[in-house]
């Protein structure tokens, strides 16, 4: 294989892309050596519809990307901040300056010298202004000052301590100044061919069959990357995926890469190993979106009694085979090492919930006609998996035991974003919530009135609107002790599942799947970090 592309391959080729035998014997009782070169095979599902990282958040992008660009920090295993492109960084005492010492001799992909100046752009222009988190995450943020080539300096309006914890390549990646400034950045030539600093630079995009990404034989870090290249597979059937990592075709799949049905055969796979390791600051949780903005929907006992109506054990056992548990509201179960978590709010998975269900639909105005129906409304099915069409099948005949005819609508990812967070058509959506290291990183987004946002992903598309639930998450983003903190949070979860805007399914666990020949390859930030230190036993 060459470095010229892979589009004269055949599709059976490129699965095989990797250059050692995926069945050749394991070494026993030593630790192998890291070897570099090879490419490894990362099955990423499904094919992103973007490359525009700063811009769309959608999960599917971060496998890919963070490969390319790179953000101010990384995390540790603790989850505490280590250096990325900045070395060093200062707090000072009032918590309102942030002073970041940067990398030198760093260049981008196109030969740029990274400087202070991408920084301040990065932040104030593209992240502030595009990025579906930086209105949340940044709204502290007020200026960044460029005293000189390899410093930044952060200035808030109050302190944000929540914003060292959402600086990864994955939540706010540093892009090149000269190529963005004076372009649309969705519209910028390089939104799906991108130039970054990190240790792996685009190379092809072969629509509908893979990604290819060479090493930067430039980068920053002495002796990295170790592979020569990564290939990003898009196979869109489930057990497809599942068998080229049987047969060793593909090295890597995180995330809903693979089928929840799949994952218990596959870990009796001898070539293969699994791990939950890197999914430290992800708090995912299954949901479904309300849109207010239907008659129907507007009434809050139509939205308490879809959240009754449903079985969230049963979707834990029978859709996501036991790698969930149920949800009790918007913040995830791993914040209460926090205190944030609270499990003191409506309670949906009480034994009488069908009937409170049905009183409920009777209150709202909505009676049974003469076919036993009181409404029919729209279900939009998640495109990120096999497991989304099953909750869906599921929702509906749940749905029709309180009186709602459900009709489910799959489509392209593309179509799917674009009808739920910018055209508004839809009535029930289905989507997965990642939280983040901190509340403000991934949950306020989807509650606070600010973050109504038309025609940006996984914002507040569902129009609600509560003030009392604005200034619980305005006082919570700004408060520094922790014990007041939870306080606010527990009084603003109590009021999201009372409010209903949404109904909280199941925390998800992920599952991360590899060939066991493919060696250091999960870090603290698991599939959304670079693969720099990967190699592969050959």
């Amino acid at each position: 294989m060459t470095d010229i592309g892979l589009s004269h391959l055949s599709r059976r080729a490129l699965l095989l892309a990797s250059v050692y035998a995926a069945t050749a014997p394991v070494a026993e009782a030593q630790t192998p050596t890291p070897r570099r070169g090879g490419t490894m095979v990362m099955l990423v599902h499904p094919e992103p519809s973007t490359l525009a990282t700063y811009a769309v958040s959608a999960g599917n992008i971060p496998p890919v990307t963070t490969q390319i660009y790179e953000g101010l920090l990384t995390y540790d295993w603790d989850l505490k901040p280590a250096p990325a492109l900045a070395k060093s960084w200062e707090i000072s005492p009032d918590g309102k300056t942030i002073t970041f010492r940067l990398q030198e001799g760093v260049t981008f992909h196109n030969g740029q010298p990274f400087t202070s100046a991408d920084v301040q752009y990065s932040f104030m222009e593209i992240a502030k202004k595009v990025n579906p988190n930086g209105p949340v995450i940044l709204a502290e943020l007020t200026s960044v000052d460029t005293p000189d080539p390899m410093t930044a300096v952060f200035n808030l309006a109050n302190p944000a301590p929540y914003l060292m914890v959402s600086l990864s390549s994955n939540n706010m990646p540093i892009v090149c100044k000269s190529v963005f400034e004076g372009t649309q950045p969705l519209n910028n030539p390089t939104a799906n061919r991108p130039i970054g600093t990190g240790p792996f630079k685009f190379a092809e995009w072969n629509r509908g069959q893979y990604i290819r990404l060479d090493r930067n034989d430039r980068y920053w870090k002495p002796g990295l990357p170790m592979l020569n290249r990564i290939i990003a597979r898009f196979i869109p059937d489930a057990a497809t995926r599942s068998a080229a990592l049987e047969a060793g075709e593909a090295h890597f799949a995180a995330y809903s890469a693979v089928n929840a049905a799949d994952i218990r055969r596959l870990q009796a796979n001898p070539i293969l190993g699994s791990t939950t390791d890197g999914y430290g600051m992800t708090a995912a949780i299954t949901a479904l979106e309300f849109n207010m903005r239907r008659p129907q929907l507007a009434k809050k006992e139509v939205r308490q009694a879809i959240a009754y109506a449903i079985d969230r054990q049963f979707l834990v056992d029978n859709v996501l085979y036991g790698f969930a548990k149920p949800a009790t509201g918007p913040l995830s179960s791993v914040f209460a090492t926090s205190g944030f978590y609270t499990d003191q709010v409506r309670r949906f998975d009480v034994p009488d919930r069908l009937e409170i269900a049905n009183r409920l639909m009777d209150e709202a105005g909505f009676p049974r006609g003469a076919d036993g129906k009181r409404m029919s409304l729209y279900l939009e099915i998640n495109s990120f998996g096999e497991q989304w069409l099953r909750q869906g099948e599921y929702i509906k005949q749940a749905l029709s035991q309180i009186g709602i005819d459900l009709t489910l609508r799959s489509e392209d990812t593309a179509t799917w974003l674009r009808r739920c967070y910018t055209d508004y058509d839809f009535d029930i959506n289905e989507p997965f919530y990642s939280a983040g290291a901190d509340p403000v990183v991934g949950v306020h987004r989807h509650y606070v009135s600010s973050a109504i946002r038309r025609g940006t992903t996984f914002v507040n598309n569902k129009d609600y609107r509560n003030p009392e639930l604005d200034r619980l998450m305005d006082a919570a983003t700004r408060e520094p002790d922790q014990a007041r903190r939870a306080a606010l949070y527990h009084e603003a979860q109590k009021i999201l599942v009372e409010d209903s805007p949404g109904a909280w399914l199941c925390e998800v666990q992920y599952v991360t799947i590899f060939n066991k020949k493919l060696h250091d390859h999960t870090g603290p930030l698991g599939a959304y970090q670079a693969l720099d230190r990967a190699w592969l036993d050959r």
